[in-house]
């Protein structure tokens, strides 16, 4: 099965690619006032870009490149089965009535995305990204003992391209084609109390998928005269099983949003985002143990979360042509298997530079 995904993904990236790259019309000429009423395209407004949270949003004139940054905090708590909030201690053997003797209480990412864009014609534009993670989990044990792990590390390398679509009057589209190189290790250990040593641990303190994966998407943007909105939908299909057996679930997300410019330097947004995720496919053998993060049946689950940001664009002096972008979230909704931790909230702080 796994072989045919990636024979199907393989032959569909490339023939998508090419025939885009080849026959896609190539953008309009695009308007640098930023008080003009006409109705084409102008890459320069300060909202031109999506929320500092969105990848792949845009694209770049032929030979334009694009350096940038985001700094991501993402805090989880509490347990979650279902759309219902648990405590930990009601999961515990010895405490509640819970099937576990350790349980997860609450879980910190960051994440450092460093990014470039390239574009070689006006329809196409390449894109890399690698991020560094920090991952800490606090635990409760059944005996009424607490311990911490972390992992830290480089993550999954992300390139691929944009490809033009379309540009009629001030809305485009574009397709999002990318792949997901396995850079990130799937083999950090930590250690444990209960279990008296050093162990492998579960699957969500792992840095990595340890697959290649498919990130298919298709972008589309529009302008009025201070307002501009996006849409995008995303996946992420994992082609094959990893070293230690198993596959993280494919993934599936819709983002929506508006931006008002509050002027030619900053503008506000506003941001819906949708996802549901799978569970694991196979084991790591080496992934064990009483607690819910070790069982690759528990890891599924759906979430929308909502997002305000603020946006600012530099208009002269030394830093002119720098953004610099926040955006910060919570979910409205969420359903896991569980129990599972649920996210809290999350905030991504960014800075972009086009030569």
């Amino acid at each position: 099965m796994k072989s045919l995904q990636l024979t199907f993904v393989i032959t569909l990236f490339t023939a998508l690619f090419s025939a885009l790259q080849a026959g896609a019309p190539a953008p309009k000429e695009t308007v640098s006032d930023p008080h003009s009423s006409t109705s084409l395209w102008d890459a320069n407004r300060v909202d031109s870009h999506a929320p500092i949270g969105v990848m792949g949003d845009h694209m770049h004139h032929a030979g334009e490149i694009m350096l940038s940054y985001r700094y991501m905090y993402m805090d989880m708590r509490p347990n979650y089965i279902g759309s219902d909030k648990v405590s930990a201690s009601s999961q515990l053997s010895m405490q509640g009535s819970g099937p576990f003797q350790i349980m997860p209480t609450n879980m910190q990412t960051q994440m450092h995305m460093f990014g470039a864009m390239y574009a070689p014609t006006e329809s196409l534009t390449l894109m890399a990204m690698i991020p560094v993670i920090d991952k800490q989990m606090d635990h409760l044990v059944a005996n009424g003992t607490t311990f911490s792990t972390a992992t830290n590390g480089i993550g999954d390398f992300k390139f691929g391209g944009l490809v033009g679509l379309f540009e009629k009057g001030s809305t485009r589209a574009h397709l999002n084609l990318v792949m997901s190189a396995p850079t990130g290790s799937i083999e950090e250990t930590g250690f444990v109390p209960p279990a008296g040593g050093t162990i492998r641990l579960p699957y969500p303190m792992q840095l990595g998928s340890g697959t290649w994966d498919f990130k298919p998407g298709i972008t589309w943007l529009g302008q009025f005269e201070n307002l501009s909105w996006g849409a995008q939908l995303h996946g992420t299909i994992r082609i094959n099983d990893n070293d230690a057996g198993y596959s993280l679930g494919n993934e599936f997300g819709a983002d929506l949003w508006g931006a008002l410019r509050l002027s030619d330097a900053i503008s506000s947004s506003l941001r819906l985002s949708a996802t549901t995720w799978g569970d694991i496919e196979g084991r790591d053998p080496m992934i064990m143990g009483p607690v819910p993060t070790s069982d690759p049946s528990n890891q599924a689950g759906e979430r929308i979360d909502l997002f305000a940001g603020l946006n600012y664009h530099c208009q002269n002096g030394f830093f002119k042509g720098n953004r610099l972008a926040i955006e910060a979230g919570t979910p409205i909704y969420q359903k896991l298997d569980g129990p599972r931790l649920g996210m809290d909230w999350m905030i991504v702080v960014g800075w972009q530079k086009a030569f």
